[in-house]
């Protein structure tokens, strides 16, 4: 099927606030500094839902939705050098060409090299590679992995190792990776010292394994759902506890708990307020809190200036700060040797056919992660 449109099974949000549509759908060969991957398992996340709800600024429609893949290259367009057919490969929706000045600059894993047509749900000529039903459907996040074939910038996609589990490893294209990186890269939690993760779902998971990994010696998990406790603590939590449960603020009894505050904070919800709270929980003098959930469009923090001229930090991550296209592949390595947990977040498995259902469970609290099959 090389230079050939290829036809194939996708799920199309046609507008927003809809359920997907499971249609046949004509995926065009990739152009230069293209590739064209057959995708074999993808999950489901909560960005996805957010540009659903209509809610996303830059949300397009139609568009195939999807940003957590796993597949192997079916072709590759002209100039691509580093990937060829036949590749096991991870979508990446933020690139990294290793030219520009962020990805030359040690401090971010931003890579602004294709981010105004990626924006826009668009390859980097403008245009796009899907076709449905005669209309033409927008990309999303330069991945659109609820497609059994998507077309992917080439400084968009990590070469793995070929032996690696694509129903496991799809979960490093963005929740697992992000969590983790915020404590590892962005924080850089240090031995013997206490943490803070507010909001127990993938991404809070992932936060306190990173946490654990850099040697935390106590990891307190906040959440309002205490059925999620149980597995907080199988990832490493020392403790949990709920904001329902106390009549003080939720910093206050942090403040109380620990002496003083904890040593850092991280906030996995994407609300604003509770991105307050975690920063006001942080020890004065040298706490540090951690933004990794994403809030709605529009939305502002506020605190008093005061918790930062006492010398608390306030800082944000993305993708938990990996350099996407050289990290991956190690992050991939680091959960086959066993180091990081991939297995232990996917709570179900499901085929494209059962999308909608996937929304639903993702949505209901019950699910950590549903990867698809397909």
């Amino acid at each position: 099927m090389v230079n050939q449109v290829i036809r194939c099974k996708v799920a199309v949000a046609w507008e927003a606030g809809k359920p997907l549509s499971i249609e046949e759908i004509e995926v065009a060969p990739p152009k230069a500094h293209e590739v064209r991957i057959k995708i074999l398992a993808t999950a489901v996340c909560h960005t996805d839902a957010y540009t659903l709800s209509g809610a996303d600024p830059e949300g397009c429609f139609p568009v195939i939705l999807g940003h957590e893949g796993a597949g192997i290259v079916e072709s590759v367009g002209e100039g691509v050098t580093k990937l060829k057919a036949g590749d096991t490969v991870i979508p990446l929706y933020i690139p990294q060409c290793g030219e520009c000045k962020f990805c030359l600059n040690p401090k971010t894993n931003l890579c602004q090299k294709i981010r105004v047509t990626q924006g826009k749900g668009l390859m980097p000529d403008g245009t796009t590679r899907f076709t449905c039903k005669g209309k033409s459907v927008f990309h999303f996040m330069g991945t659109s992995t609820f497609s059994e074939y998507t077309v992917v910038a080439d400084i968009s996609v990590a070469k793995i190792d070929p032996s690696a589990p694509l129903d496991k490893v799809c979960l490093l294209g963005c929740g697992i990776s992000t969590g983790y990186g915020a404590a590892v890269n962005t924080a850089k939690v240090e031995p013997g010292s206490t943490c803070a993760v507010f909001g127990l779902g993938g991404v809070g998971l992932a936060v306190i394994m990173g946490c654990k990994v850099a040697g935390a010696s106590r990891i307190i998990g906040i959440d309002i759902n205490k059925d999620k406790f149980a597995k907080a603590k199988e990832f490493g939590a020392s403790e949990c506890i709920s904001p329902q449960d106390f009549s003080k603020s939720i910093q206050e009894v942090l403040i109380e708990m620990t002496d003083g505050g904890v040593d850092y904070s991280f906030e996995c919800i994407g609300n604003v307020k509770v991105m307050r709270s975690a920063l006001e929980a942080a020890h004065r003098g040298w706490g540090v809190s951690v933004v990794v959930g994403v809030a709605a469009s529009g939305e502002e923090i506020s605190t008093r200036p005061f918790q930062l001229v006492t010398g608390c930090t306030w800082k944000g991550t993305a993708f938990g700060g990996w350099k996407s296209v050289e990290s991956v592949p190690k992050l991939v390595s680091e959960y086959m040797s066993k180091k990081i947990k991939v297995d232990e977040f996917v709570t179900s498995n499901l085929s494209l056919d059962q999308i909608n259902q996937a929304f639903d469970l993702m949505h209901s609290g019950n699910s950590i992660q549903t990867v698809l099959n397909m």
